[in-house]
């Protein structure tokens, strides 16, 4: 029997659409559902890697992990990576496709809707339940005809489909009731209900709104979800990072530079989550004063970022800023003596002076390695700390004389190696590596740290986050709806 899908549309980008999946994924594992997520087409270069060496989306490997279930790529298809404001490195399955501007990659969905429909099938036949996302708004007049994602994706498989709005930027009934009176008759026949998102106050303050809802639309709303903070779950794109800095404190603060083209910026949210630790996000050099470290962040176009640094003073400071500077993935990169792609494998290539803070080169080539690694530390600090992560990138990097390596790799895809990776001064201050994840492994993070002055406090037992977003959604959602979208 193929599974019934769960689809879940938002009114706009950034309205909790992947937040809501996760929880309702979990709410279904808690139900005893075997249940997948699956997102057709995601743009985002927050990545994460399969078990098999594939690349998705981040938020799609939060959502299997709130079902309790390995990611695939059939859960994710389709992974766009910008490099710029028009140009994206096309995943289709896991491994790169293409890289096309965006009139090229629009002319050519067409033939990637048969990718979506074979995956989706796919995961119909594997679980109880399928609960997919949209991504943007499934309104978008002039992008509709060619739409792989979001309506045509509930019309296939005639979904149980969710239309989400987001209350707290404003506008929460011409969200949805504009959306609803856009979507063509046999597209709205498919909304089983509405949910209201990031409500703040007391949602009792609404009972007139959902009423105004309810009688203009035709469809129960099916819950007003408070606003919840610090769940500690990946974000799906740097929309986010728009709203500002992340909660800051009195205690030790780290720097993290906002590059252009940012990638899988949540390698710091460990770091944000601990007590006594600050992270702001920086566009200037001053904005380096008080820190105690500064982060250089996975980047999807090495070379671009390269010259933004020089472009906005960062070179002089950063080389004359007295913290530790990390640089991960891009970042690492970043921080060698040069970067070179010869091949145009990002944009039109070129050759860079790096930054010069280690001993380090980079030649970028079309081979594209995405792997899953375990392995232990070797920084002064963190001598042979076991750690996990996680690699995507397309340069080699080369040390210049004696290598220093920050880490020893064990494992690659749970395939024995024994390689080195990275490279850190001989006091610790300075390193950088490929490994996505680093600061997740909480003894290697507490040590760094502790390098750094700050001191380990007590903390409470920790809450399982994909339980406590669950609890949270379910208690704002009407039972009997979600009885009924459960329903086998």
């Amino acid at each position: 029997m193929t599974a019934p899908v769960i689809m879940v549309l938002g009114t706009a980008s950034s309205v909790g659409k992947s937040t809501l999946v996760a929880a309702l994924c979990r709410i279904a594992v808690r139900r005893g559902i075997k249940v997948a997520p699956f997102k057709a087409q995601n743009m985002s270069n927050n990545a994460a890697v399969t078990d098999a060496g594939g690349e998705i989306g981040r938020s799609t490997a939060v959502q299997a992990a709130a079902a309790q279930i390995a990611p695939t790529t059939a859960m994710n298809p389709i992974l766009l990576k910008p490099e710029g404001q028009r140009r994206s490195q096309i995943i289709v399955e896991g491994t790169p496709w293409r890289t096309l501007d965006a009139l090229d990659y629009w002319q050519r969905k067409d033939l990637l809707w048969n990718v979506v429909t074979r995956n989706l099938d796919r995961l119909r036949a594997q679980y109880d339940l399928v609960i997919a996302e949209g991504a943007g708004s499934p309104v978008e007049l002039n992008l509709k005809p060619r739409d792989i994602v979001n309506a045509r994706v509930a019309t296939y498989a005639q979904a149980r489909t969710l239309l989400v709005g987001d209350i707290d930027t404003g506008g929460i009934f011409a969200q949805l009731l504009g959306t609803l009176m856009l979507l063509d008759p046999e597209e709205r026949a498919l909304v089983q209900g509405l949910i209201v998102n990031r409500f703040r106050g007391d949602p009792a303050l609404f009972a007139d709104g959902i009423a105004i809802l309810e009688a203009r639309s035709g469809v129960p709303v099916f819950g007003v979800v408070p606003w919840i903070d610090a769940l500690g779950l990946a974000e799906e794109d740097a929309v986010v990072l728009e709203r500002g800095v992340r909660p800051s404190t009195d205690g030790l603060t780290i720097a993290v530079v906002k590059l252009p083209t940012i990638a899988n910026f949540d390698d710091v949210d460990p770091l944000a989550a601990e007590p006594g630790v600050g992270v702001h996000y920086i566009e200037r050099p001053d904005q380096l004063a008080g820190a105690a470290a500064v982060i250089l962040p996975g980047v999807k176009h090495t070379l671009a970022a390269r010259r933004w640094l020089r472009e906005r003073g960062f070179d002089a400071a950063l080389q004359a800023f007295p913290g530790a500077v990390v640089g991960i993935c891009g970042g690492y990169q970043l921080l060698g003596e040069r970067i070179s792609d010869p091949e145009g494998v990002e944009g039109n290539g070129g050759d860079e002076p790096g930054l010069g803070l280690l001993p380090v080169t980079t030649v970028f080539t079309a081979e594209k390695r995405t792997v899953q690694v375990t392995g232990e530390a070797l920084m002064p600090w963190a001598q042979r700390l076991p750690i996990t992560g996680y690699e995507i990138h397309m340069g080699r990097t080369q040390p210049l004389g004696q290598a220093r390596a920050a880490v020893r790799m064990r494992q690659r895809n749970r395939v024995p190696v024994e390689e080195r990776d990275g490279y850190v001064t001989p006091d610790g201050r300075i390193w950088g590596c490929y490994l996505h994840g680093i600061f997740a492994n909480h003894a290697f993070r507490h040590a760094w740290l502790t390098s750094l002055g700050w001191r380990e406090q007590p903390t409470s037992i920790p809450v399982d986050p994909y339980h406590r977003l669950a609890d949270h959604v379910q208690a704002a959602l009407d039972k009997q709806h979600l009885d009924q979208l459960f329903a086998r």
